[in-house]
């Protein structure tokens, strides 16, 4: 089944690490997976969108198709604003309401999941360098997209070592999000 999912941030939020963790575990669990990112110029602070592409067929164009992505997660309001109409009516939106502000529109077309990512990510983790994984547990909870085992196993591989245990926590911290 294919999925199509979109993250976006700025530079230096992780957007881009969470989106190959995904398309790394659908790979590795026997499917397609791919990440297409776009991003400015700027190394951190610029505005930045992963498409991320899940599939057990082949999958023939790296990016979403406007217009059919069923979820997206923000963590940056210029990124929200920017990237939100490639979404499919009634999608699901995560936005760390912090950051993000969706307005009343953005409402009733879409889900708006507002979960504080960052917040998570700094005060019940201790490192908010973990917050892409906190947004990838976030993700894979509400969606279903792929199973637990398989993202925390691609996870694992695409993390440096010493970080894996704060990742780990980081991940469940993200499951209760999700739960919430």
């Amino acid at each position: 089944m294919k999925r199509q999912l979109r993250f976006t941030g700025v530079g230096g939020q992780g957007v881009l690490l969470a989106g190959e963790i995904l398309a790394a575990a659908k790979i590795e669990s026997g499917g397609y997976g791919i990440k297409a990112a776009t991003y400015t110029s700027q190394v951190r602070g610029g505005a930045t969108k992963v498409d991320i592409v899940l599939d057990d067929e082949e999958i023939i164009y790296p990016y979403a198709n406007e217009g059919e992505i069923e979820y997206m997660l923000s963590t940056a309001n210029v990124s929200f604003n920017l990237y939100k109409n490639g979404l499919k009516d009634g999608a699901i939106i995560v936005v760390d309401p912090n950051l993000v502000t969706p307005n009343d529109d953005d409402r009733r077309r879409w889900n708006i999941y507002e979960i504080p990512i960052i917040t998570i990510a700094k005060e019940e983790v201790g490192n908010v360098v973990t917050q892409s994984v906190v947004a990838l547990a976030i993700t894979v909870g509400l969606t279903s997209c792929l199973k637990r085992d398989e993202v925390i196993e691609a996870m694992r591989s695409r993390v440096p070592k010493k970080l894996i245990d704060v990742n780990l926590k980081a991940y469940e911290a993200g499951e209760a999000a999700a739960k919430r």
